[in-house]
């Protein structure tokens, strides 16, 4: 499977560039319903554990975004989709591996 848009596929270069960049074991792009984009990792501690697609969520949350119509996760894949699937139902959540495959979450 491959993105359908150049929009998407702006966001998986935002993805693996921040993977790239930090060493993290996700990151995750999102693209709100006005074309402006947020950059996430993941983040884990003895104590405290956030997945890349929560922390892209709360990024974008406290931009006051009013919806999400992507996000692109890359890095570890995910167990699960959680509160971007709750709060944008419609949104294209993606999975990139490291082979490049996309896989819609």
């Amino acid at each position: 499977m491959s993105f359908n848009n150049s929009e998407d596929e702006k966001l998986r270069t935002l993805a693996a560039a921040t993977l790239a960049r930090t060493g993290a074991l996700q990151a995750a792009a999102l693209r709100d319903t006005t074309g402006r984009t947020y950059v996430a990792i993941n983040v884990s501690t003895k104590n405290f554990s956030l997945t890349a697609l929560d922390a892209v969520f709360t990024v974008a949350m406290a931009s006051q975004i009013d919806g999400i119509e992507a996000v692109v996760v890359t890095g570890e894949k995910p167990n699960e989709i959680g509160a971007i699937s709750e709060y944008a139902p419609s949104a294209a959540i993606w999975f990139c591996g490291i082979d490049g495959e996309v896989t819609a979450l």
